[in-house]
């Protein structure tokens, strides 16, 4: 979300420690936030040495995974994902894009024609399981690990592992020498273990969409050519050490399920300190246009009005840095930071890093499975950072989310809608993933406000992040947190909204006198917002529960009786005579034909 403005160009954000000079040295853990929902989550931390040549774009790593099994299951396999193995020619990645009727435009045919010296690729040299060589097989992007011994519930194992990699040629998310000079763009770049959760392993291999991942802490020694200035995930520890023409520098991050980092020897790094908030770092290289470095200056200030926005809206954010970092393809999120091009007009480079930022929130503390619930994570980032936005404006706007109903509309209208329900990688359109993840996400947020009432929207978001977050919450954790709210039954809004393609229509199918009567033609059920204009000039607002619902949100519409759904029509009298009525004032309900709205 996850990238330009566009359906496909939302996704993103990265969290980097700030460069060696600038870096917090002993962080505080972010807290546990407490949670019913679930009650076992495997954890996993990791040491690494990398030791990267700026020349070859090659590196060398080993890594030291301790893995927790606090699942109550024997597992007997494990898996890592190889994410830069994506990038060779035949890969499930290339040929998914050179096959799809609307490839990403930034991948296109290009991975096909890579050399052997601009693939990526991730190759492991050994694996051991408590000291005991194992049994692997690398399959695309998937790492296949036979284990020596079951880990059993409860039991932590300690995986070790050499490998060699090589950073591709810049063209998704990962890579060397982007379209703007970025040396490394270094995200998906080490072997990360598979999340294996109540629903089993999650091993996705790599084709297009996003990520899910392990919590855990990370102890990353990079070592790199002494001139880079360097962002990434986590607090740098001490001084750089330099040996020759190297240095090597030592990061730390707590609680989290990735680690990114950036560098470039022509980046500008700027700081700006969150009033009661963390510190914000800004990497961008000093070769921009004049008008593109300005933008990067008034960028500061507005990300921490941002920052404060999504802290008092959804959740404190519990990391004491963030960075923002000229990098990648488009925008992408990463933990406590994000990768943004940075030759952009400053409406631009504002919206895509109000959507990163915002991201940290949804992806990177909440966590939904993004291959199953890419929704979840890119639609209720667009709709907050929409919000944030729209909160940043002289004049802002009435329905700070319009663009997305009319994304969802125009979506639902087009025959190529598939259900939300559907994996990110099996859309058969990237256009209709696009529209689903974002606008019909970002609209099943917002319209949930128009079904509760805004302030419940309020108090639900609120209480879904303490409640979830560190937790990978799922669709129905949302629903029951609006119902605690609430105590309205909301199932049927997941179920019609989220898991099918059935459309809302409603209509005004005849005013005579002081009867109404009106029509539901979609298959959808909703309560139903009305105004009538009487013929005397005067107006009031009534308000049709739905019976399925078991309750009314609050109002200073007049509430008239429910109407259950199996009744396609509903009829009623007002004491004065009516010249025409309107459903859906406010334009908050997601109906498809907003024509027979009003007579």
């Amino acid at each position: 979300m996850k990238k330009t403005l566009s359906i496909f160009a939302l996704a993103g954000l990265l969290f980097s420690c700030g460069s060696y000079d600038k870096a917090v040295a002993n962080p505080p853990l972010p807290s546990v936030v407490n949670s019913s929902n679930a009650e076992w989550l495997q954890h996993v931390d990791y040491k690494m040495n990398i030791d990267m040549n700026t020349t070859t774009y090659q590196y060398k790593g080993d890594q030291t995974l301790v893995y927790t099994n606090n699942s109550p299951d024997v597992i007997n396999r494990v898996y890592y994902h190889l994410y830069f193995n994506a990038f060779q020619p035949g890969s499930e990645m290339d040929v998914r894009s050179r096959t799809i009727a609307d490839p990403d435009r930034r991948v296109g045919n290009r991975i096909s024609k890579l050399k052997p010296n601009e693939i990526g690729y991730i190759k492991v040299n050994s694996l051991s399981q408590n000291g005991t060589t194992l049994n692997y097989e690398t399959v695309g992007t998937v790492l296949e690990v036979k284990l020596s011994k079951p880990i059993q519930p409860g039991e932590k194992v300690t995986f070790k592992m050499d490998f060699d990699a090589q950073v591709p040629v810049q063209i998704r998310r990962s890579g060397r020498n982007n379209s703007e000079g970025v040396a490394l763009s270094m995200t998906q770049w080490y072997p990360k273990l598979a999340e294996y959760d109540d629903e089993g392993w999650h091993a996705d291999p790599y084709i297009g969409r996003e990520f899910h991942g392990v919590w855990g802490d990370f102890d990353v020694s990079l070592t790199i050519d002494k001139d880079y200035v360097v962002g990434g995930t986590g607090y740098l520890q001490g001084e750089p050490v330099v040996s020759g023409s190297k240095k090597t520098i030592r990061f730390l991050a707590p609680r989290v399920h990735d680690f990114t980092w950036a560098a470039d020897k022509d980046y500008i790094h700027d700081t700006y300190q969150v009033s009661n908030g963390p510190l914000l770092n800004f990497y961008y290289k000093r070769d921009l246009p004049a008008e593109n470095l300005k933008n990067w200056k008034d960028l500061q200030a507005d990300t921490a009005k941002l920052m404060k926005f999504f802290s008092e809206n959804i959740g404190k954010y519990p990391y004491d840095q963030y960075s923002v970092i000229q990098g990648g393809d488009g925008g992408m999120e990463y933990a406590m930071s994000t990768l943004i091009t940075g030759k952009r007009s400053y409406g631009s480079l504002l919206g895509v890093t109000a959507h990163e930022l915002a991201h940290t929130w949804f992806q990177f503390l909440l966590a939904s499975n993004e291959a199953k619930h890419e929704w979840m994570d890119e639609g209720f980032t667009s709709y907050i950072s929409a919000l944030a936005m729209n909160s940043l404006r002289d004049e802002p706007r009435e329905n700070a989310t319009s663009g997305s109903y009319r994304g969802y509309i125009g979506l639902a209208k087009s025959g190529k809608e598939q259900p939300l329900t559907t994996h990110a990688d099996r859309y058969k359109y990237n256009g209709a993933y696009g529209a689903a993840a974002y606008s019909k996400g970002a609209v099943f947020i917002a319209q949930l406000g128009y079904v509760i009432g805004e302030d419940n929207l309020k108090k639900t978001l609120k209480r879904y992040f303490n409640d979830f977050a560190f937790k990978h919450p799922k669709p129905m954790d949302v629903i029951r947190t609006a119902e605690r709210i609430t105590d309205f039954e909301l199932d049927w809004y997941l179920i019609d909204f989220g898991q099918t393609t059935n459309t809302i229509d409603y209509g005004v199918k005849s005013v005579n006198g002081k009867t109404v009567i009106l029509e539901r033609i979609g298959q959808m059920p909703m309560p139903i917002d009305l105004s009538v204009t009487y013929t005397d000039g005067s107006k009031e607002g009534f308000y049709i529960p739905l019976q399925m619902m078991r309750g009314e949100k609050p109002t200073d519409a007049t509430i008239i009786d429910d109407w259950a759904w199996a009744y396609p029509t509903y009829t009623f009298k007002t004491l004065k005579d009516v010249a025409s009525v309107e459903i859906d004032p406010s334009g908050m309900m997601a109906d498809i034909n907003k024509e027979n709205n009003k007579k």
